[in-house]
């Protein structure tokens, strides 16, 4: 590192930032929030991920006094530019797991924007769940975030809902940006015939 940071300083008068550089294993260094594999391959750096959560938790926190289909719009434009962004990364697993956990932070605020227990069980009774599941829910002390991965919670609020509803699926969405190819990490798309 320091014959280099000397060589780029003294010979090619550059400046070095020395927070941002080093030399390390090509998987422990992050570059534009991309990461490199093992393999060669792109993936998305574990900082990037993180900021991505944390912005997710920003635009779906539940006392934000927002409509559900409002929150979706948000979290929409946000994903649509930052999967655009990392569309060459090899990232199928993660994205899909991120959807997942996108989903759950919904359902948390839909039941919470139910508030009361006889509202919660009419609003699961309406999308498919069953009276007395519905109301065992309804009457359960847990808190939203447990409530929210319940099997009553999924059955009424299921990934087709979600689709109607008009969410962006990350892995989908990336899939679609990637049409070509059965890389490791992106799915091909067949032509709907």
């Amino acid at each position: 590192m320091a014959s280099v940071t000397a060589f780029l300083e003294n010979r090619l008068k550059l400046r070095v930032n020395r927070q941002k550089s080093a030399v390390a294993p090509v998987g422990e260094r992050q570059f534009l929030g991309h990461r490199l594999g093992k393999a060669g391959g792109l993936g998305i750096g574990g900082k990037s991920l993180a900021r991505a959560k944390d912005r997710l938790r920003e635009i779906t926190r539940r006392n934000r006094g927002l409509s559900l289909g409002a929150m979706i719009e948000a979290a929409n434009r946000f994903v649509v530019g930052w999967v655009t962004y990392y569309r060459h990364a090899q990232c199928r697993s993660m994205l899909r797991d991120l959807d997942g956990w996108l989903r759950r932070k919904l359902r948390c605020v839909r039941l919470k924007q139910c508030k009361q227990p006889a509202t919660i069980a009419a609003f699961l009774m309406r999308n498919g769940v069953e009276e007395q599941p519905a109301r065992q829910l309804a009457a359960s002390g847990k808190g939203w975030w447990r409530l929210s991965s319940t099997e009553q919670a999924n059955r009424a609020m299921s990934i087709g809902w979600f689709d109607e509803l008009g969410l962006v699926g990350m892995a989908d969405r990336h899939a679609a940006l990637n049409p070509v190819g059965n890389r490791r990490g992106t799915r091909s798309v067949r032509p709907v015939v």
